[in-house]
């Protein structure tokens, strides 16, 4: 059975839960919820197991805060011996409109931390990246307020139809691969 490690980034405690930051894990948490699993407290994060035509998703919550993600992240690729092919990191990103997917074979980090990490403990640039967009609209100077903000009213109403599209984004990664991936749900 191929396996698959995807990591969703965020910030542990109830003060980060609803907040723009935490959008990783609210997708895996979503994924979760939709199949019915639970997460289990493991070493570094809690992990649900996902099972489905051939593959199996390990689903993973790093309790690291964001800015040592890369630690968690090494540790349950290298354990499960997962290649870093086949490693899905979910993270927000500023750049790009609400509820915006982009997903890339590689890149920069951006400036984002937990992205950073991940790339100073792989010691590579060289693995997938979904961004889900929460925009840039806030004020010069409040960036930081922005990101670790709850999302608005407008954001909270299409918030489940864009989770629902990241879901189906996580499972053609595992079933159908990067590149068709990409096609499919680049820009939607």
């Amino acid at each position: 059975m191929k396996k698959f490690l995807i990591v969703g980034l965020g910030n542990i405690g109830a003060e980060y839960v609803n907040t723009r930051h935490n959008i990783g894990f609210k997708v895996v948490d979503f994924l979760a919820r939709k199949e019915g699993l639970d997460f289990q407290t493991v070493k570094l994060g809690v992990l649900a197991e996902y099972k489905t035509k051939g593959r199996t998703l390990l689903l993973l919550k790093p309790n690291t805060y964001m800015n040592l993600s890369g630690k968690a992240v090494q540790y349950w690729m290298e354990k499960e011996k997962i290649e870093k092919d086949n490693v899905l990191i979910i993270t927000d990103d500023l750049n790009l409109a609400f509820g915006t997917i982009r997903i890339k074979p590689k890149g920069s980090d951006g400036g984002h931390n937990g992205l950073k990490s991940i790339q100073q403990t792989l010691n590579s640039s060289e693995y997938s990246r979904f961004r889900f967009g929460i925009s840039d609209e806030f004020k010069k100077g409040k960036q930081v307020d922005y990101v670790l903000g709850e999302w608005d009213d407008t954001e909270k109403e299409k918030l489940t139809e864009r989770l629902e599209m990241a879901v189906e984004a996580v499972k053609s990664f595992a079933l159908s691969g990067l590149e068709i991936t990409m096609t499919s749900f680049n820009g939607k």
